[in-house]
């Protein structure tokens, strides 16, 4: 009785088990069948042609094969039925044969996941359905440079794979300037770190791209992103080509473009008179900015960067350093002019503090006025505003190096023509009182904002 006992309870653990299996393979199998992701169509086609390939062949031999097979079969059915009732041989046929279509295309699948998704962290048709709906998304022109732009595309690369990040080639400071200086490479820092921030979850690569060396003569200081891409420009010829085989070796979601392949460097004029050349010159001056361009005097646009804005469904400005990240592209005027040319959703993020050497005591209106004095056109019809302040001890932190929270002056930016959006879109390093923009958030309100805005 004891080992009955057992074998009742065995039996029950097994078919709990099972309870819970089958119906995540029924709901698994069942997403195969989902609207959209073009395979019901195609395994409808393969049916079709097995079903045509075969008359086609009874055709051919004039039916005399066929005729003897059909004939031996119906005689085997004949004498099966004889032994076994239709009633009971039909359903066991049926079964049979339902459970070896199932097992195969069971099998067929685990086997096509093995090779496409070897580490089985996710299932082959979830990976599918996020493929489709990824490229499905907007198509979204993001416009800037530095850390805030690559904060952002890590966030909308989650609701859309067709993203492309247009990038400044003006930084003249760090391991790019050092590059940019002793090879005459445009400068590869900002690249990289969109790159990176639009990997698909290649966490190993992007790790060794951010990799900075500690030691070694002339490596210290440089990041190997850096030296990756310098090297691979040497290779395919420029950085546009560079950037393209670097995305596929870190499967990146979206594009990644310089605004122009020239080699620009920036200038600014300061209030009391100085005139500063250099990008990181600009920000070490620490003068107030009255006006700031490029040499050369007006760089041609990269033509894929020139497509990209006009096939748009939505363009995105900042957030980065407002002179020396945002800026700098709008001095490309075939930029400037293909996105005052666009009749579509086009925002401007503006940065959370200010920035000391660049926007000391600018308010939101400033920031507004700062871009349409530097490309003489008005580029966007929105303006995103962070609404929380941050707590004391940031506050504090900040206020040492004289930076401060960007204030809403609402009635003169009111006055600009620009529909203000407010809202919290930051997050506050508890441990350092660092605040940056909320990668998810961001890109969460700003997808929110393109849908009503499109509809």
């Amino acid at each position: 009785m004891s080992s009955i006992s057992l074998f009742k309870r065995a039996l029950r653990t097994l078919q709990n088990e099972s309870r819970g299996r089958i119906p995540q393979r029924v709901n698994r199998w069942f997403k195969w069948l989902a609207p959209g992701l073009l395979v019901k169509r195609w395994i409808l086609l393969s049916a079709g042609g097995v079903v045509l390939t075969s008359l086609g062949l009874a055709i051919w031999v004039k039916l005399t094969p066929v005729f003897y097979i059909i004939k031996f079969t119906a005689q085997v059915l004949e004498k099966i039925t004889t032994i076994i009732p239709n009633h009971v041989s039909g359903p066991i046929a049926l079964i049979l044969g339902l459970v070896f279509i199932f097992w195969g295309q069971t099998r067929t699948v685990g086997s096509i996941t093995e090779v496409l998704k070897p580490d089985h962290d996710r299932k082959l048709i979830d990976v599918l359905m996020d493929h489709r709906r990824l490229n499905r998304g907007p198509k979204i022109v993001v416009i800037g440079g530095g850390t805030g732009l690559s904060s952002l595309l890590r966030g909308l690369k989650v609701y859309s794979a067709n993203i492309t990040a247009i990038v400044t080639v003006a930084d003249d400071g760090g391991s790019s300037g050092r590059l940019r200086r002793e090879i005459g490479v445009l400068p590869p820092g900002d690249i990289r770190h969109c790159l990176t921030a639009l990997a698909d979850q290649e966490k190993l690569l992007t790790e060794l791209f951010e990799y900075r060396f500690r030691a070694g003569s002339g490596l210290v200081g440089h990041s190997f992103g850096n030296l990756f891409l310098t090297a691979m420009s040497d290779i395919t010829g420029d950085l546009e080509q560079a950037v393209a085989a670097s995305s596929q070796v870190l499967a990146v979601r979206g594009r990644v473009l310089p605004a122009t392949l020239t080699d620009v460097s920036l200038w600014a004029e300061l209030a009391d008179g100085r005139r500063i050349e250099g990008e990181s010159n600009i920000t070490d001056a620490r003068g107030v900015i009255k006006k700031i361009g490029c040499t050369p005097e007006h760089p041609p646009a990269l033509p894929a960067a020139l497509k990209a804005i006009q096939e748009a469904d939505y363009i995105i400005i900042g957030p980065g350093s407002l002179y020396t990240s945002i800026i700098p592209n709008l001095l490309v005027p075939e930029i400037t002019d293909a996105i005052a040319a666009r009749l579509i959703p086009r925002i401007y993020v503006c940065n959370i503090m200010t920035q000391p050497g660049e926007t000391d005591g600018y308010s939101v209106s400033d920031h507004i006025k700062a871009i349409d004095e530097a490309c003489g056109k008005r580029l966007f019809n929105a303006i995103l505003v962070n609404r929380k302040y941050p707590s004391a001890g940031s506050l504090i932190k900040y206020a040492q190096v004289k930076s401060h929270p960007v204030f809403l002056d609402r009635e003169e930016t009111s006055k600009l023509g620009r529909r203000i959006v407010v809202t919290n879109v930051m997050y506050e390093d508890e441990e350092t009182n660092l605040v940056r923009h909320n990668s998810e958030r961001l890109a969460r309100v700003l997808l929110r904002w393109y849908s009503r805005a499109h509809a």
